[in-house]
Protein backbone atom coordinates (compact mmCIF):
# COMPACT_ATOMS: atom_id res chain seq x y z
CA UNK A 1 0.00 0.00 0.00
CA UNK A 2 1.27 3.40 -1.24
CA UNK A 3 2.04 6.18 1.34
CA UNK A 4 -1.10 7.75 -0.45
CA UNK A 5 -3.56 4.96 -0.03
CA UNK A 6 -2.71 5.52 4.00
CA UNK A 7 -4.33 8.91 3.70
CA UNK A 8 -7.62 9.79 4.71
CA UNK A 9 -9.83 11.32 2.04
CA UNK A 10 -12.82 13.51 1.74
CA UNK A 11 -15.84 12.69 -0.57
CA UNK A 12 -15.11 15.82 -2.31
CA UNK A 13 -12.60 17.55 -4.42
CA UNK A 14 -10.92 20.42 -2.88
CA UNK A 15 -9.17 21.81 -6.14
CA UNK A 16 -8.87 20.70 -10.05
CA UNK A 17 -6.04 20.79 -12.08
CA UNK A 18 -5.55 19.68 -15.86
CA UNK A 19 -2.01 19.11 -18.22
CA UNK A 20 -3.31 19.29 -21.38
CA UNK A 21 -0.83 18.69 -24.37
CA UNK A 22 -1.55 18.77 -28.04
CA UNK A 23 1.53 18.47 -30.79
CA UNK A 24 0.20 19.44 -34.67
CA UNK A 25 3.26 20.78 -35.61
CA UNK A 26 6.97 18.24 -35.04
CA UNK A 27 10.48 19.12 -35.70
CA UNK A 28 11.44 15.43 -36.49
CA UNK A 29 8.12 13.86 -36.76
CA UNK A 30 5.68 14.24 -39.23
CA UNK A 31 2.84 16.69 -38.53
CA UNK A 32 -0.95 15.94 -37.33
CA UNK A 33 -3.65 17.90 -38.36
CA UNK A 34 -6.29 18.11 -35.27
CA UNK A 35 -3.71 17.30 -32.06
CA UNK A 36 -4.17 21.40 -31.17
CA UNK A 37 -7.57 21.69 -31.64
CA UNK A 38 -8.53 18.55 -29.79
CA UNK A 39 -6.09 19.75 -26.65
CA UNK A 40 -7.81 23.10 -26.94
CA UNK A 41 -11.40 21.58 -26.77
CA UNK A 42 -10.79 19.53 -23.66
CA UNK A 43 -9.38 22.51 -21.83
CA UNK A 44 -12.39 24.37 -22.57
CA UNK A 45 -14.37 21.72 -21.57
CA UNK A 46 -12.97 20.87 -18.13
CA UNK A 47 -12.85 24.76 -17.93
CA UNK A 48 -16.46 25.72 -18.54
CA UNK A 49 -18.79 22.45 -17.92
CA UNK A 50 -16.55 21.08 -14.81
CA UNK A 51 -15.38 24.17 -13.37
CA UNK A 52 -11.41 23.32 -13.50
CA UNK A 53 -9.84 27.19 -12.84
CA UNK A 54 -8.84 28.65 -15.84
CA UNK A 55 -5.18 28.83 -13.23
CA UNK A 56 -5.55 25.44 -13.32
CA UNK A 57 -5.07 24.62 -16.38
CA UNK A 58 -1.50 23.77 -18.04
CA UNK A 59 -2.10 24.32 -21.83
CA UNK A 60 0.98 22.99 -23.97
CA UNK A 61 0.53 23.63 -27.43
CA UNK A 62 2.97 22.82 -29.98
CA UNK A 63 6.89 24.07 -30.19
CA UNK A 64 5.91 24.41 -25.98
CA UNK A 65 5.21 21.14 -25.73
CA UNK A 66 9.00 19.87 -25.58
CA UNK A 67 10.20 16.85 -23.38
CA UNK A 68 11.23 18.81 -20.35
CA UNK A 69 8.61 21.42 -20.55
CA UNK A 70 6.02 18.37 -20.23
CA UNK A 71 7.97 16.61 -17.53
CA UNK A 72 8.61 19.82 -15.65
CA UNK A 73 4.56 20.35 -15.65
CA UNK A 74 3.86 16.98 -14.88
CA UNK A 75 5.83 17.29 -11.40
CA UNK A 76 4.78 21.02 -10.79
CA UNK A 77 1.57 18.98 -9.71
CA UNK A 78 3.57 18.10 -6.69
CA UNK A 79 1.66 21.17 -5.12
CA UNK A 80 -1.51 19.67 -4.94
CA UNK A 81 -3.31 18.60 -2.25
CA UNK A 82 -4.28 15.12 -1.15
CA UNK A 83 -7.97 15.85 -1.91
CA UNK A 84 -7.50 17.18 -5.66
CA UNK A 85 -7.78 15.52 -8.88
CA UNK A 86 -5.77 15.77 -12.00
CA UNK A 87 -6.47 15.03 -15.50
CA UNK A 88 -3.65 14.62 -18.04
CA UNK A 89 -4.78 14.95 -21.76
CA UNK A 90 -2.01 14.37 -24.69
CA UNK A 91 -2.78 14.07 -28.46
CA UNK A 92 0.43 13.61 -30.46
CA UNK A 93 2.72 10.96 -31.99
CA UNK A 94 2.66 7.58 -29.90
CA UNK A 95 6.43 5.41 -30.43
CA UNK A 96 7.05 1.63 -29.45
CA UNK A 97 10.15 -0.28 -28.45
CA UNK A 98 10.63 -3.66 -27.78
CA UNK A 99 12.58 -4.29 -25.33
CA UNK A 100 13.68 -7.43 -23.24
CA UNK A 101 11.00 -7.75 -21.31
CA UNK A 102 8.08 -6.74 -23.63
CA UNK A 103 7.38 -3.31 -25.39
CA UNK A 104 8.24 -0.14 -23.90
CA UNK A 105 5.69 3.10 -24.98
CA UNK A 106 7.12 6.74 -25.87
CA UNK A 107 5.58 9.97 -26.21
CA UNK A 108 7.04 11.75 -29.10
CA UNK A 109 7.36 15.93 -27.63
CA UNK A 110 7.82 18.29 -30.35
CA UNK A 111 11.17 17.91 -30.77
CA UNK A 112 11.75 14.08 -30.52
CA UNK A 113 13.11 12.34 -33.06
CA UNK A 114 11.38 8.45 -33.11
CA UNK A 115 14.37 6.61 -34.04
CA UNK A 116 16.16 8.53 -30.26
CA UNK A 117 14.54 6.97 -27.67
CA UNK A 118 16.54 9.55 -25.04
CA UNK A 119 14.78 12.23 -26.92
CA UNK A 120 11.23 10.76 -25.93
CA UNK A 121 9.26 10.70 -23.23
CA UNK A 122 8.73 6.89 -21.42
CA UNK A 123 5.05 6.59 -21.02
CA UNK A 124 5.01 4.95 -17.58
CA UNK A 125 7.69 8.16 -16.27
CA UNK A 126 4.05 9.39 -15.83
CA UNK A 127 2.68 6.58 -13.78
CA UNK A 128 6.29 6.09 -11.82
CA UNK A 129 5.95 10.27 -11.03
CA UNK A 130 2.92 9.74 -10.21
CA UNK A 131 3.41 8.47 -6.97
CA UNK A 132 5.14 12.03 -6.10
CA UNK A 133 1.94 13.86 -6.95
CA UNK A 134 -0.47 14.08 -3.82
CA UNK A 135 -3.81 14.23 -5.44
CA UNK A 136 -6.08 11.17 -4.67
CA UNK A 137 -6.96 10.54 -8.38
CA UNK A 138 -5.42 10.81 -11.54
CA UNK A 139 -6.72 10.42 -14.92
CA UNK A 140 -4.80 9.92 -18.11
CA UNK A 141 -6.27 10.47 -21.39
CA UNK A 142 -3.98 9.64 -24.49
CA UNK A 143 -4.65 10.29 -27.82
CA UNK A 144 -1.76 8.48 -29.23
CA UNK A 145 -1.22 4.77 -30.12
CA UNK A 146 1.93 2.87 -28.07
CA UNK A 147 2.64 -0.41 -26.51
CA UNK A 148 4.05 -1.25 -23.19
CA UNK A 149 0.66 -0.42 -21.32
CA UNK A 150 0.27 -1.86 -18.03
CA UNK A 151 -3.19 -2.37 -16.25
CA UNK A 152 -4.29 -4.01 -13.29
CA UNK A 153 -6.39 -6.93 -13.52
CA UNK A 154 -8.83 -5.63 -10.76
CA UNK A 155 -9.98 -3.76 -8.79
CA UNK A 156 -13.27 -6.04 -9.36
CA UNK A 157 -15.58 -4.52 -7.27
CA UNK A 158 -19.14 -4.76 -8.97
CA UNK A 159 -20.88 -2.80 -11.33
CA UNK A 160 -22.69 -0.31 -8.50
CA UNK A 161 -20.17 1.51 -6.43
CA UNK A 162 -21.40 4.67 -3.67
CA UNK A 163 -19.98 8.06 -5.16
CA UNK A 164 -19.21 9.12 -1.97
CA UNK A 165 -16.98 5.94 -0.90
CA UNK A 166 -15.12 6.57 -4.54
CA UNK A 167 -13.86 9.58 -3.83
CA UNK A 168 -12.69 8.30 -0.53
CA UNK A 169 -10.52 6.13 -2.51
CA UNK A 170 -7.33 7.05 -4.39
CA UNK A 171 -6.88 6.04 -7.51
CA UNK A 172 -4.96 6.75 -11.62
CA UNK A 173 -6.68 5.98 -14.34
CA UNK A 174 -6.06 5.51 -17.88
CA UNK A 175 -7.62 5.89 -21.32
CA UNK A 176 -5.69 5.14 -24.52
CA UNK A 177 -6.57 5.78 -28.31
CA UNK A 178 -4.70 2.50 -29.26
CA UNK A 179 -1.90 -0.19 -29.09
CA UNK A 180 1.00 -0.13 -30.56
CA UNK A 181 0.13 -2.15 -33.92
CA UNK A 182 -2.65 0.48 -34.62
CA UNK A 183 -3.08 3.97 -35.99
CA UNK A 184 -4.68 6.89 -34.63
CA UNK A 185 -7.00 7.95 -37.02
CA UNK A 186 -6.19 12.24 -36.87
CA UNK A 187 -9.36 13.51 -38.35
CA UNK A 188 -12.87 11.77 -39.62
CA UNK A 189 -14.10 12.05 -35.85
CA UNK A 190 -17.63 12.52 -35.23
CA UNK A 191 -17.10 16.27 -34.75
CA UNK A 192 -15.57 18.74 -37.33
CA UNK A 193 -11.53 19.07 -37.10
CA UNK A 194 -11.30 16.51 -34.07
CA UNK A 195 -9.90 13.09 -34.09
CA UNK A 196 -12.05 10.08 -33.87
CA UNK A 197 -10.99 9.25 -30.28
CA UNK A 198 -11.06 12.65 -29.09
CA UNK A 199 -14.54 13.30 -30.92
CA UNK A 200 -16.13 10.42 -28.87
CA UNK A 201 -14.41 11.50 -25.32
CA UNK A 202 -15.84 14.98 -25.83
CA UNK A 203 -18.93 13.51 -26.73
CA UNK A 204 -18.68 11.06 -23.55
CA UNK A 205 -17.75 14.11 -21.28
CA UNK A 206 -20.99 16.34 -22.70
CA UNK A 207 -23.06 14.23 -21.23
CA UNK A 208 -23.06 11.03 -23.39
CA UNK A 209 -21.45 8.89 -20.87
CA UNK A 210 -23.54 10.08 -17.80
CA UNK A 211 -25.66 8.14 -15.50
CA UNK A 212 -29.14 8.61 -14.95
CA UNK A 213 -28.43 10.40 -12.05
CA UNK A 214 -26.17 13.02 -14.21
CA UNK A 215 -22.74 11.12 -12.86
CA UNK A 216 -20.12 11.36 -15.47
CA UNK A 217 -17.44 9.05 -13.70
CA UNK A 218 -14.37 7.93 -15.60
CA UNK A 219 -15.17 4.38 -15.92
CA UNK A 220 -17.98 5.86 -17.57
CA UNK A 221 -16.11 7.46 -20.04
CA UNK A 222 -13.69 4.86 -20.47
CA UNK A 223 -16.84 2.47 -21.77
CA UNK A 224 -18.34 4.56 -23.87
CA UNK A 225 -14.91 6.06 -25.48
CA UNK A 226 -14.29 2.26 -25.89
CA UNK A 227 -17.47 1.24 -27.63
CA UNK A 228 -17.97 3.62 -30.01
CA UNK A 229 -13.97 4.12 -30.91
CA UNK A 230 -14.20 0.35 -31.39
CA UNK A 231 -17.41 0.56 -33.51
CA UNK A 232 -16.73 3.82 -35.42
CA UNK A 233 -16.73 3.11 -39.47
CA UNK A 234 -13.83 5.37 -39.52
CA UNK A 235 -11.47 3.69 -36.60
CA UNK A 236 -8.52 1.18 -37.21
CA UNK A 237 -8.06 1.62 -33.38
CA UNK A 238 -9.45 0.20 -30.46
CA UNK A 239 -8.82 2.10 -27.18
CA UNK A 240 -7.28 0.44 -23.64
CA UNK A 241 -7.88 1.37 -20.32
CA UNK A 242 -8.05 0.37 -16.72
CA UNK A 243 -6.34 1.15 -13.27
CA UNK A 244 -2.82 1.73 -13.08
CA UNK A 245 -3.38 2.02 -9.27
CA UNK A 246 -5.73 1.73 -7.26
CA UNK A 247 -9.68 1.37 -6.69
CA UNK A 248 -11.32 4.64 -6.13
CA UNK A 249 -12.68 6.57 -9.10
CA UNK A 250 -12.29 10.00 -11.05
CA UNK A 251 -15.27 12.10 -10.84
CA UNK A 252 -15.87 14.87 -13.30
CA UNK A 253 -19.02 16.61 -11.71
CA UNK A 254 -19.57 16.16 -7.76
CA UNK A 255 -22.30 18.69 -8.13
CA UNK A 256 -24.92 15.89 -8.18
CA UNK A 257 -24.09 14.76 -5.21
CA UNK A 258 -24.09 18.02 -3.44
CA UNK A 259 -27.58 18.97 -4.94
CA UNK A 260 -29.09 15.71 -3.06
CA UNK A 261 -27.49 16.60 0.08
CA UNK A 262 -29.02 20.06 -0.10
CA UNK A 263 -32.37 19.12 -1.20
CA UNK A 264 -32.45 16.22 1.45
CA UNK A 265 -34.94 16.65 4.07
CA UNK A 266 -32.95 18.72 7.30
CA UNK A 267 -33.21 17.82 11.31
CA UNK A 268 -35.76 20.49 12.60
CA UNK A 269 -32.42 21.82 14.19
CA UNK A 270 -29.16 22.82 13.18
CA UNK A 271 -27.47 21.39 16.10
CA UNK A 272 -28.55 17.88 14.87
CA UNK A 273 -26.94 15.59 12.76
CA UNK A 274 -28.04 14.80 9.28
CA UNK A 275 -30.50 11.76 9.20
CA UNK A 276 -27.90 9.49 7.41
CA UNK A 277 -25.25 9.49 4.79
CA UNK A 278 -26.29 11.16 1.75
CA UNK A 279 -24.48 9.19 -1.21
CA UNK A 280 -26.07 8.03 -4.72
CA UNK A 281 -25.17 4.25 -6.05
CA UNK A 282 -24.32 3.97 -9.14
CA UNK A 283 -23.54 1.67 -12.00
CA UNK A 284 -19.92 1.80 -13.21
CA UNK A 285 -20.20 -1.09 -15.56
CA UNK A 286 -17.25 -0.78 -17.73
CA UNK A 287 -15.42 -4.03 -18.01
CA UNK A 288 -11.85 -3.64 -17.46
CA UNK A 289 -10.26 -4.63 -20.88
CA UNK A 290 -7.32 -7.01 -19.08
CA UNK A 291 -8.44 -10.73 -19.23
CA UNK A 292 -10.54 -11.79 -16.16
CA UNK A 293 -8.57 -12.88 -13.08
CA UNK A 294 -10.69 -13.15 -10.05
CA UNK A 295 -10.25 -10.37 -7.12
CA UNK A 296 -8.27 -12.67 -5.35
CA UNK A 297 -7.72 -16.77 -4.94
CA UNK A 298 -9.07 -17.09 -2.10
CA UNK A 299 -12.73 -16.54 -3.78
CA UNK A 300 -12.02 -19.40 -5.98
CA UNK A 301 -10.28 -21.23 -3.56
CA UNK A 302 -13.09 -21.31 -1.13
CA UNK A 303 -15.62 -22.04 -4.06
CA UNK A 304 -13.84 -25.15 -5.06
CA UNK A 305 -13.76 -26.11 -1.65
CA UNK A 306 -17.04 -25.79 -0.97
CA UNK A 307 -18.32 -27.21 -4.25
CA UNK A 308 -17.17 -30.97 -3.12
CA UNK A 309 -18.20 -31.75 0.80
CA UNK A 310 -15.29 -34.61 1.12
CA UNK A 311 -12.91 -31.27 1.04
CA UNK A 312 -13.95 -30.67 4.59
CA UNK A 313 -10.50 -31.26 6.19
CA UNK A 314 -9.46 -28.98 3.21
CA UNK A 315 -11.92 -26.62 3.83
CA UNK A 316 -10.79 -26.63 7.63
CA UNK A 317 -7.32 -26.17 6.97
CA UNK A 318 -7.81 -23.22 4.68
CA UNK A 319 -10.30 -21.49 7.01
CA UNK A 320 -7.71 -21.91 10.21
CA UNK A 321 -5.01 -20.78 8.24
CA UNK A 322 -6.58 -17.26 7.33
CA UNK A 323 -8.00 -17.22 11.17
CA UNK A 324 -4.00 -17.45 12.65
CA UNK A 325 -2.87 -14.77 9.85
CA UNK A 326 -5.82 -12.63 10.63
CA UNK A 327 -5.17 -12.92 14.83
CA UNK A 328 -1.41 -12.54 14.20
CA UNK A 329 -2.02 -9.27 12.31
CA UNK A 330 -4.22 -7.72 14.76
CA UNK A 331 -3.02 -9.24 17.96
CA UNK A 332 -2.06 -6.83 20.85
CA UNK A 333 1.63 -6.37 19.61
CA UNK A 334 0.32 -4.74 16.54
CA UNK A 335 -2.80 -3.18 18.09
CA UNK A 336 -1.76 -2.23 21.55
CA UNK A 337 -4.49 -0.73 23.89
CA UNK A 338 -2.03 0.96 26.77
CA UNK A 339 -0.06 3.48 26.36
CA UNK A 340 -1.82 4.97 23.02
CA UNK A 341 -3.98 8.32 23.42
CA UNK A 342 -7.21 7.70 22.40
CA UNK A 343 -7.78 10.37 19.29
CA UNK A 344 -8.98 10.89 16.09
CA UNK A 345 -5.87 9.95 14.07
CA UNK A 346 -4.83 6.80 15.46
CA UNK A 347 -8.65 5.83 15.94
CA UNK A 348 -8.71 6.53 12.01
CA UNK A 349 -5.35 5.00 11.12
CA UNK A 350 -6.61 1.71 12.88
CA UNK A 351 -10.00 1.75 11.61
CA UNK A 352 -8.71 1.50 7.92
CA UNK A 353 -6.10 -1.12 9.16
CA UNK A 354 -8.99 -3.01 10.88
CA UNK A 355 -10.94 -2.61 7.49
CA UNK A 356 -7.83 -3.54 5.20
CA UNK A 357 -6.72 -7.03 7.31
CA UNK A 358 -10.48 -8.63 7.59
CA UNK A 359 -10.95 -8.73 3.64
CA UNK A 360 -9.67 -11.78 3.12
CA UNK A 361 -12.04 -13.29 6.25
CA UNK A 362 -14.90 -11.23 5.04
CA UNK A 363 -14.66 -13.06 1.65
CA UNK A 364 -14.48 -16.86 3.30
CA UNK A 365 -17.46 -15.36 5.40
CA UNK A 366 -19.73 -14.25 2.80
CA UNK A 367 -18.80 -17.36 0.31
CA UNK A 368 -19.36 -19.38 3.51
CA UNK A 369 -22.76 -18.16 4.47
CA UNK A 370 -23.89 -18.32 0.87
CA UNK A 371 -22.82 -21.67 -0.28
CA UNK A 372 -22.11 -23.77 2.95
CA UNK A 373 -24.20 -26.83 4.13
CA UNK A 374 -24.98 -26.88 7.93
CA UNK A 375 -21.70 -28.90 8.36
CA UNK A 376 -19.76 -26.05 6.46
CA UNK A 377 -21.70 -23.36 7.87
CA UNK A 378 -19.81 -24.76 11.09
CA UNK A 379 -16.67 -22.99 9.62
CA UNK A 380 -18.35 -19.49 10.50
CA UNK A 381 -18.70 -20.33 13.89
CA UNK A 382 -14.91 -20.96 14.18
CA UNK A 383 -14.29 -17.84 12.74
CA UNK A 384 -16.28 -16.13 15.28
CA UNK A 385 -15.31 -18.20 18.34
CA UNK A 386 -11.65 -17.70 17.54
CA UNK A 387 -11.89 -13.98 17.02
CA UNK A 388 -14.09 -12.85 19.93
CA UNK A 389 -12.06 -15.15 22.53
CA UNK A 390 -8.67 -14.20 21.43
CA UNK A 391 -6.88 -11.84 23.59
CA UNK A 392 -7.69 -8.62 23.70
CA UNK A 393 -5.71 -6.90 26.77
CA UNK A 394 -7.07 -6.91 30.21
CA UNK A 395 -6.41 -3.47 30.57
CA UNK A 396 -5.96 -0.59 28.94
CA UNK A 397 -7.96 2.50 26.99
CA UNK A 398 -11.75 1.90 27.32
CA UNK A 399 -11.93 3.10 23.08
CA UNK A 400 -8.86 0.53 21.82
CA UNK A 401 -10.40 -2.51 24.27
CA UNK A 402 -14.21 -1.86 22.48
CA UNK A 403 -12.65 -0.94 19.20
CA UNK A 404 -11.52 -4.31 18.98
CA UNK A 405 -14.69 -6.03 18.27
CA UNK A 406 -15.10 -3.75 15.00
CA UNK A 407 -13.40 -6.31 12.78
CA UNK A 408 -15.88 -9.66 14.12
CA UNK A 409 -19.34 -6.85 13.53
CA UNK A 410 -17.49 -6.14 9.80
CA UNK A 411 -17.64 -9.99 9.50
CA UNK A 412 -21.37 -10.52 10.96
CA UNK A 413 -22.38 -7.69 8.76
CA UNK A 414 -21.12 -9.30 5.54
CA UNK A 415 -22.30 -13.04 6.47
CA UNK A 416 -25.26 -11.64 7.27
CA UNK A 417 -26.50 -9.71 4.68
CA UNK A 418 -25.00 -12.71 2.27
CA UNK A 419 -27.29 -15.15 4.23
CA UNK A 420 -30.34 -12.79 3.93
CA UNK A 421 -29.47 -12.46 0.00
CA UNK A 422 -29.48 -16.22 -0.38
CA UNK A 423 -32.38 -17.14 2.29
CA UNK A 424 -29.96 -18.99 4.00
CA UNK A 425 -31.58 -18.46 7.47
CA UNK A 426 -29.26 -21.30 9.01
CA UNK A 427 -26.36 -18.85 9.02
CA UNK A 428 -28.19 -16.15 11.18
CA UNK A 429 -28.40 -18.32 13.82
CA UNK A 430 -24.78 -18.86 13.81
CA UNK A 431 -23.84 -15.41 13.11
CA UNK A 432 -25.89 -14.08 16.49
CA UNK A 433 -26.24 -16.69 18.48
CA UNK A 434 -22.40 -18.41 18.74
CA UNK A 435 -21.38 -19.22 22.36
CA UNK A 436 -18.77 -17.06 23.13
CA UNK A 437 -16.27 -16.27 26.66
CA UNK A 438 -15.13 -13.02 25.79
CA UNK A 439 -13.28 -12.87 29.35
CA UNK A 440 -10.59 -15.63 29.31
CA UNK A 441 -11.47 -17.12 33.03
CA UNK A 442 -15.25 -17.08 32.60
CA UNK A 443 -17.11 -20.31 33.18
CA UNK A 444 -19.68 -18.19 31.44
CA UNK A 445 -21.05 -18.04 27.54
CA UNK A 446 -23.19 -15.61 25.92
CA UNK A 447 -24.42 -15.08 22.43
CA UNK A 448 -22.10 -13.30 20.50
CA UNK A 449 -24.38 -10.75 19.12
CA UNK A 450 -24.10 -8.88 22.84
CA UNK A 451 -20.24 -8.56 23.71
CA UNK A 452 -20.09 -7.33 19.52
CA UNK A 453 -22.89 -5.09 20.29
CA UNK A 454 -21.87 -3.98 24.05
CA UNK A 455 -18.12 -2.92 22.99
CA UNK A 456 -19.31 -0.97 19.82
CA UNK A 457 -22.23 1.00 21.09
CA UNK A 458 -20.25 2.39 23.74
CA UNK A 459 -17.55 3.98 21.67
CA UNK A 460 -20.64 5.23 19.22
CA UNK A 461 -19.11 8.67 19.15
CA UNK A 462 -15.59 8.10 18.52
CA UNK A 463 -16.99 6.60 14.88
CA UNK A 464 -18.10 10.71 14.18
CA UNK A 465 -14.46 11.15 13.99
CA UNK A 466 -14.63 9.60 10.52
CA UNK A 467 -14.37 12.31 7.61
CA UNK A 468 -18.02 12.59 6.58
CA UNK A 469 -19.63 11.37 9.80
CA UNK A 470 -19.56 14.24 12.19
CA UNK A 471 -23.36 15.02 12.14
CA UNK A 472 -24.27 11.55 11.72
CA UNK A 473 -26.74 9.34 14.20
CA UNK A 474 -25.62 6.12 13.77
CA UNK A 475 -21.96 6.92 12.19
CA UNK A 476 -20.84 3.22 12.76
CA UNK A 477 -23.86 2.13 10.73
CA UNK A 478 -23.42 4.74 8.68
CA UNK A 479 -19.72 3.78 8.02
CA UNK A 480 -20.44 -0.82 7.93
CA UNK A 481 -22.79 0.81 5.00
CA UNK A 482 -20.18 1.95 2.68
CA UNK A 483 -17.39 0.03 3.49
CA UNK A 484 -18.94 -3.25 2.87
CA UNK A 485 -20.83 -2.77 -0.05
CA UNK A 486 -17.83 -3.40 -2.75
CA UNK A 487 -17.15 -6.32 -1.78
CA UNK A 488 -20.48 -7.99 -1.62
CA UNK A 489 -21.60 -6.24 -4.74
CA UNK A 490 -18.37 -7.77 -6.11
CA UNK A 491 -19.39 -11.73 -5.16
CA UNK A 492 -23.19 -11.23 -4.65
CA UNK A 493 -24.11 -8.17 -7.58
CA UNK A 494 -26.30 -6.98 -5.22
CA UNK A 495 -27.35 -3.53 -6.86
CA UNK A 496 -29.92 -1.26 -5.54
CA UNK A 497 -31.21 -4.04 -3.21
CA UNK A 498 -28.36 -3.88 -1.48
CA UNK A 499 -29.60 -1.31 1.10
CA UNK A 500 -32.91 -3.35 1.91
CA UNK A 501 -30.30 -6.51 2.61
CA UNK A 502 -28.52 -3.91 4.76
CA UNK A 503 -31.26 -2.76 6.96
CA UNK A 504 -32.77 -5.92 7.22
CA UNK A 505 -29.78 -7.42 8.74
CA UNK A 506 -29.06 -4.73 11.20
CA UNK A 507 -33.18 -4.70 12.75
CA UNK A 508 -32.32 -8.69 12.90
CA UNK A 509 -29.25 -7.43 14.73
CA UNK A 510 -31.24 -5.15 17.25
CA UNK A 511 -33.90 -7.08 18.08
CA UNK A 512 -31.54 -10.34 18.65
CA UNK A 513 -29.65 -8.13 20.83
CA UNK A 514 -32.54 -7.34 22.68
CA UNK A 515 -34.04 -10.61 22.55
CA UNK A 516 -30.86 -12.41 23.93
CA UNK A 517 -30.02 -9.77 26.84
CA UNK A 518 -34.06 -9.63 27.71
CA UNK A 519 -33.35 -5.91 27.50
CA UNK A 520 -35.99 -4.40 24.97
CA UNK A 521 -32.79 -2.12 23.70
CA UNK A 522 -30.36 -2.80 21.15
CA UNK A 523 -28.11 -0.67 18.64
CA UNK A 524 -30.17 1.32 16.31
CA UNK A 525 -28.26 1.64 12.96
CA UNK A 526 -29.51 3.48 10.24
CA UNK A 527 -32.94 2.42 9.61
CA UNK A 528 -34.05 3.85 12.97
CA UNK A 529 -34.01 7.48 11.75
CA UNK A 530 -35.72 6.42 8.98
CA UNK A 531 -38.25 4.59 11.52
CA UNK A 532 -39.26 8.45 12.56
CA UNK A 533 -38.87 10.03 8.55
CA UNK A 534 -41.85 11.41 7.33
CA UNK A 535 -41.57 9.71 3.99
CA UNK A 536 -39.67 7.12 2.05
CA UNK A 537 -40.28 2.99 2.89
CA UNK A 538 -39.91 2.42 6.33
CA UNK A 539 -37.74 -0.96 6.80
CA UNK A 540 -38.46 -1.72 10.46
CA UNK A 541 -41.99 -1.79 9.21
CA UNK A 542 -41.58 -3.61 6.22
CA UNK A 543 -40.09 -6.04 8.15
CA UNK A 544 -43.07 -6.33 10.56
CA UNK A 545 -45.28 -6.81 7.82
CA UNK A 546 -43.47 -9.81 6.00
CA UNK A 547 -42.72 -11.69 9.31
CA UNK A 548 -46.66 -11.36 10.08
CA UNK A 549 -47.48 -12.58 7.10
CA UNK A 550 -45.70 -15.71 7.66
CA UNK A 551 -45.58 -16.02 11.67
CA UNK A 552 -43.31 -18.85 13.14
CA UNK A 553 -42.89 -20.15 9.13
CA UNK A 554 -41.21 -16.59 8.52
CA UNK A 555 -37.44 -17.55 7.86
CA UNK A 556 -35.27 -16.36 10.10
CA UNK A 557 -38.24 -17.63 13.05
CA UNK A 558 -38.07 -21.04 11.06
CA UNK A 559 -34.13 -20.87 11.57
CA UNK A 560 -33.91 -20.47 14.84
CA UNK A 561 -34.08 -17.13 16.08
CA UNK A 562 -36.12 -15.67 18.95
CA UNK A 563 -36.89 -19.33 20.25
CA UNK A 564 -38.72 -20.23 16.87
CA UNK A 565 -41.63 -18.47 17.61
CA UNK A 566 -43.33 -15.50 16.15
CA UNK A 567 -44.60 -14.45 19.72
CA UNK A 568 -41.15 -13.55 21.00
CA UNK A 569 -40.43 -12.39 17.93
CA UNK A 570 -43.54 -9.48 18.46
CA UNK A 571 -42.49 -8.79 22.01
CA UNK A 572 -38.97 -7.28 21.23
CA UNK A 573 -40.29 -5.80 18.14
CA UNK A 574 -42.76 -3.94 20.11
CA UNK A 575 -40.68 -3.19 22.76
CA UNK A 576 -38.11 -1.61 20.49
CA UNK A 577 -40.76 0.16 18.59
CA UNK A 578 -41.23 1.83 22.06
CA UNK A 579 -37.27 2.93 22.47
CA UNK A 580 -37.24 4.25 18.68
CA UNK A 581 -39.89 6.34 19.23
CA UNK A 582 -37.82 7.83 22.10
CA UNK A 583 -34.50 8.32 20.16
CA UNK A 584 -36.06 12.03 19.01
CA UNK A 585 -33.84 11.77 15.76
CA UNK A 586 -36.37 13.43 13.74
Amino acid sequence: MSSQEKLVYQPEYTNSWALIIGINQYKFAPPLGYAKSDAEAVADILEKKFQFPKSNISLLIDKDATKDTINKSFLDFKKTLPDDRLIVFYAGHGHTVSGKRGEVGYLVPAEGKPDEIDTLIRWDEFTRNSDLIPAKHIFFLMDACYGGLAFLRTPSLGSMRFIGDMLKRYSRQLLTAGKANETVADGNGTRPDHSIFTSHLLDALDGAASTKDGIISASGVMAYVFDHVANDQYSHQTPHYGFVDGDGEFIFDTSVLEQKKNSSPQPESSEKGEPGEVDILVNTSPQIETPFEPKTPIADTIKELLSVPSNKIKLDDFVSKHIRHFLDETDLRNFPVQGIPAQKDQFIQRLSEYEELSKDLQVISILLAKWGNSEQLQQLNKIFTRLAEADKGSSGTVLWLRFTWYPIQLLMYSAGITALSSQNYGALKIIFETPVRPEPLSDQSEALVTPVGANLSEIHESFKWIPGRERHYAPRSEQLFTTLQPTLEDLLFLGRNYEYLFDYFEILFALEYSHVNQSGWGPPGRFAWKYQRRFGENPFKMMLDEADKSKDHWGPISAGLFNKSFTEFQKNSTAYEEHMKRLAWW
